[in-house]
């Protein structure tokens, strides 16, 4: 086996990336569903607007502010950010824009903690949202409810 530096085990800084057809719609659901804020890049934005860095179909309206059409991530809000950019450096989804829908089982999902007693309550709060109810499980290791998002993606309410 062979030594690292030390600076290899620092730890990395990471998001996870969800597929869309609309990323701007899944944005509103996750930061609604988390409990998080969608990210304000609207001056980054701008600022490749303006230098001719970024083209301007590659730009939407959302929210009232400018934002990238194709991507836009949602973080926690007592995680910091980049003031400059309005990217987070914490806890982030982030959701980018593909042509096709979503087809098969995910192989990757979230788990919303809910807790103790508050599972059903949070259920019917996803469910105003725009999520849906799959199935209600029951297993030796416990019990928990598979949703889906707005655009079929999995998620499980414990």
């Amino acid at each position: 086996m062979t030594q690292t530096p030390a600076s290899a085990s620092v730890p990395l800084h990471w998001k996870l990336v969800i597929d869309a057809v609309d990323p701007h719609t899944q944005a509103d659901f996750w930061a609604a569903a988390l409990h998080y804020e969608a990210e304000d890049n609207s001056a980054l934005v701008e600022r490749l607007l303006e230098a001719g860095a970024l083209p301007g179909e590659a730009a939407v309206e959302y929210h009232g502010r400018p934002a990238f059409r194709d991507l836009i991530a949602v973080r926690h809000p007592d995680d910091p950010y980049d003031k400059a950019t309005g990217t987070g450096l914490g806890r982030r989804v982030l959701f980018q824009r593909v042509p096709e829908t979503k087809t098969v089982k995910n192989r990757l999902h979230l788990d919303v903690h809910s807790g103790d007693g508050r599972r059903e309550a949070e259920v019917e709060r996803l469910e105003s949202l725009g999520a849906q109810v799959e199935r209600r499980v029951r297993e030796h290791g416990g019990e928990w409810v598979v949703m889906t998002d707005p655009e079929g993606n999995e998620f499980c309410v414990q």
